[in-house]
């Protein structure tokens, strides 16, 4: 028996896996075409809806399924609910290949737009403004004013949801969309007005006009709606503030103490009574949108937070947009997707306002898992903050920038060393220990790091030139031992910045005779550098012996010159003198004393000079036209010694002191919140398509009415009201009324009723009632000729009987209500 029970459990667990499977799975097995329209056409509702599945499961499956779109049409006027679903998410998909064809459903979808079940009407509308079928624009257009109209909610923001479609099909019936959407802009159903502020930004943000008597209702509907609307509204409003409420300021005099001591007075000095400041004075509907986007802070969607920090960023004063850096930067624990686009937005908030972001720099501490795009805005952020911190979180950023800058990553390496260089620019108090970390770099075997320190050091340096000299004469040492091409241009460069700073203890000469040495070997940025030091050290020369521009005389020896050196001059310029005299050039006569020194006869040339010419003579056969030309025209500007201006004016101009900007200082202006903003200059002068920036503030006088803005907003009434018990309210009443009714200002005894407790109200008010009905009836009864006996009798038994105020009460005014002609 248990064994004929286990093989009966056996069987019926694979039978109904296989049941199951059958239903559910329509992927698996393969229907030809003529099985499934089979299905289609069936009468069985059953076999037409596993026909619709399997044509949606084909149609998902990219598969070709357009060959089912007239057995699927046939089924749009099904009663089903399901069938209709699969029907309609069938025609949205095909629609546009099939135009003809699907034209034939219209009919169907009009009958459901006016089914009793609300979800029907819903889908109808959906799927009809879902049709890319331009013909049907107009019909499209009288249904989504029907869904307007709807009782249900649901339908309503199914037309509002509808209207951009509309006008994406066919842009000539805005005029009627505009309409519709100033309907449904003031609907009393939140989720419903969500979907229609969407629709105003696409199909007609121009016409503000409509959102004048709909501002209040926004602004508490706001709360409310979801994510999607929350973002449409506070873009609508942002923009409508900046179009509505002009910027406003108000004079406020400085408070001034009055002293303890009279005699106090006669010292203090005189204050001005038209001495004051101003203080930016907010406008009442702008201040109630901010208050409501205040609550939208703890909303767990990341871009309703960047949305309203938007908003406080561009309308609200800085004790709005303090309130939300904390949760703007909480959006760091998202992740690594959603960090970007935050750190994004707090490096555009940052540029503009870095203070509040101080409390916060623990947040901004690269981690080791950190990918390069997300280090290196930590590292942009934390650089824009450094001037504003505190000594000691100074000095940690000093260190871990340190620390990353002696790593194995090169990126890391550059970008650590370019911040430590944006720090020491951004705080005058830290340069010199920024710069003397950045000297300790240079000595490093990593040239890509020496490269980059150097280049900092240089801006470090022509911030204030004079307190430098013997920085350049600490980075003149390290020629020997650089070797990256541009660490050696850099200190190069700096060399002949400061030839002539002090004529006195001028060292570029002599290093400009060392570098000439290997000036054939050197890489072609280096040599430019020397023909540059070399065209700076000759003018120098000629600005200080201007005796010896004219005469061009005497003779000078060159004994401190080593020896390599002179028989690098002396080859050169004996295998070239034999083209010089063809060429007419003036001969440079060079020969060697009984010392073994060099001296220039004929022309009488000094050392200097010797030097430079030399330096022309070793370009003027380099492999480099650049280096050629650059040659040829700085031989151009000193040719003649009597006429230096030209080449003081491009040799020995001042420099502007060099700036390192924030990388994304040219995001600036872009407006936070925005794809543009995180594409940035990829994005194009314009931006992405969508893409527009803040309106400018409106100019006072020239803002609209403030009155159509209908509703007024009182915040204090409701509160005074609802702190109010129910005994409060009727004393209230009570006392409201005696003030009114002369005949009841005061009792008998003098006593006012207003004084009264809530129980002696209530026992008079009976009593005035039970008072006021008998003199009624008595009245109607003498009047009406032809009543009825029972009914008379009736009352008076009625009356008779009464024991209790209450119930006289009660059985009266039922007598009065049944008394023909009487008036309760």
């Amino acid at each position: 028996m248990l064994e004929t029970a286990r093989e009966l459990t056996l069987e019926a667990a694979q039978s109904a896996a296989s049941n199951r499977s059958s239903k559910t799975d329509y992927s698996s097995r393969t229907y030809s075409v003529p099985h499934i329209k089979k299905l289609l056409d069936s009468r069985h509702e059953k076999e037409t809806l596993d026909g619709l599945r399997r044509v949606i499961s084909l149609m998902y499956r990219s598969e070709p399924s357009l060959d089912f779109f007239s057995a699927v049409v046939k089924n749009a006027a099904s009663a089903n609910l399901e069938i209709k679903k699969l029907v309609y998410i069938y025609l949205v998909h095909h629609a546009e290949a099939e135009p003809d064809m699907a034209l034939l459903s219209i009919n169907a979808i009009q009958k459901s737009l006016t089914d009793q079940n609300p979800q029907v009407r819903v889908m109808a509308l959906r799927t009809m403004s879902g049709i890319r079928v331009p013909v049907i624009s107009q019909i499209v257009s009288l249904a989504i004013k029907r869904g307007c109209g709807d009782m249900s909610p649901l339908v309503r923001k199914a037309a509002a949801l509808a209207i951009p479609k509309c006008y994406r099909l066919d842009p000539n019936t805005l005029p009627q969309l505009t309409g519709y959407i100033a309907t449904l802009l003031g609907d009393t159903q939140y989720f419903v007005v969500g979907p229609a502020v969407a629709a105003f930004l696409e199909v007609c943000p121009e016409e503000i006009d409509l959102v004048h008597k709909n501002y209040r209702s926004l602004v508490k509907k706001l709360v409310d709606m979801d994510e999607w609307g929350q973002l449409a509204t506070l873009r609508l409003l942002t923009f409508y503030a900046r179009q509505c409420f002009p910027r406003r300021t108000q004079r406020v005099k400085a408070a001034v103490s009055k002293p303890f001591y009279d005699d106090e007075t006669e010292n203090q000095p005189a204050q001005n009574d038209d001495e004051g400041h101003e203080v930016p004075v907010t406008d009442p509907d702008l201040e109630l949108l901010l208050r409501a986007c205040k609550l939208l802070l703890q909303n767990r969607n990341s871009a309703v937070i960047v949305s309203v920090v938007r908003c406080f960023l561009y309308l609200a004063p800085s004790e709005y947009l303090i309130s939300a850096i904390g949760p703007l930067v909480a959006l760091l624990r998202s992740p690594q997707d959603m960090q970007l686009i935050a750190l994004y937005n707090i490096v555009a908030v940052a540029l503009r306002e870095p203070k509040p972001f101080t409390k916060y720099i623990a947040h901004f501490l690269i981690h080791a898992n950190d990918p390069p795009h997300i280090w290196r805005l930590k590292l942009e952020v934390l650089t824009i903050i450094f001037p504003h911190c505190g000594k000691h979180w100074k000095s940690v950023i000093i260190s871990e920038l340190e620390h990353f800058s002696k790593g194995t990553d090169p990126e890391l390496v550059r970008e650590s060393v370019r911040a430590l260089g944006r720090c020491a620019q951004g705080d005058a108090t830290t340069a010199a220990l920024c710069l003397r970390i950045l000297l300790g770099q240079v000595a490093s075997l990593d040239g890509n790091l020496v490269s980059e320190s150097l280049t900092v050091i240089r801006h470090l340096i022509q911030q204030d030139p004079t307190s430098h000299n013997q920085t350049v004469i600490q980075l003149i040492t390290h020629l020997g031992t650089t070797t990256n091409p541009d660490a050696r241009a850099s200190i190069i460069w700096l060399v002949g910045e400061f030839a002539g700073a002090d004529p006195g203890h001028n060292i570029a000469p002599d290093v400009l005779r060392i570098l000439i040495k290997s000036f054939t070997d050197e890489p072609e940025v280096v040599k430019q550098q020397i023909v540059l030091l070399g065209a700076k050290v000759y003018l120098h020369h000629l600005l200080q012996n201007p005796s010896q521009e004219s005469t061009q005389a005497g003779s000078s020896s060159v004994s401190e010159r080593p020896a390599n050196l002179e028989q690098e001059i002396r080859n050169e310029w004996t295998e070239e003198r034999a083209e010089e005299e063809k060429r007419g050039d003036d001969a440079i006569d060079v020969q060697e004393n009984d010392n073994g020194e060099i001296e220039a006869k004929e022309d009488g040339e000094d050392r200097i000079t010797l030097l430079w010419r030399y330096i022309l003579l070793l370009a003027r056969y380099d492999t480099s036209y650049d280096l050629r030309d650059r040659a040829r025209l700085y031989k151009a500007l000193l040719a003649s010694p009597s006429s230096t201006q030209l080449a003081n004016l491009l040799l020995l101009a001042p420099k502007p002191v060099p700036h390192a900007p924030s990388p994304s200082e040219t995001r600036k202006d872009l407006l936070i919140g925005t794809a543009t903003l995180v594409v940035g200059s990829d994005a194009g002068y314009h931006g992405l398509r969508g893409y527009t920036t803040l309106p400018p503030w409106v100019e006072a006088g020239q803002e609209p009415d403030p009155s159509l803005r209908m509703e007024e907003v009182k915040a204090e009434a409701p509160s005074l009201q609802a702190s109010l018990t129910a005994g409060e309210r009727l004393d209230k009443a009570l006392r409201e009324h005696q003030t009114t009714d002369p005949r009841r200002r005061q009792t008998a005894t003098g006593a006012a009723v207003g004084k009264k407790n809530l129980d002696q109200w209530l026992d008079e008010e009976e009593e005035e009632t039970e008072s006021e009905t008998e003199t009624e009836s008595e009245s109607e009864t003498e009047s009406e000729e032809e009543t009825d006996s029972e009914e008379e009798s009736g009352s008076e038994d009625e009356e008779d009987e009464t024991d209790s105020e209450g119930e006289a009460v009660h059985k009266e005014a039922q007598q009065l209500l049944t008394q023909p002609g009487s008036k309760p």
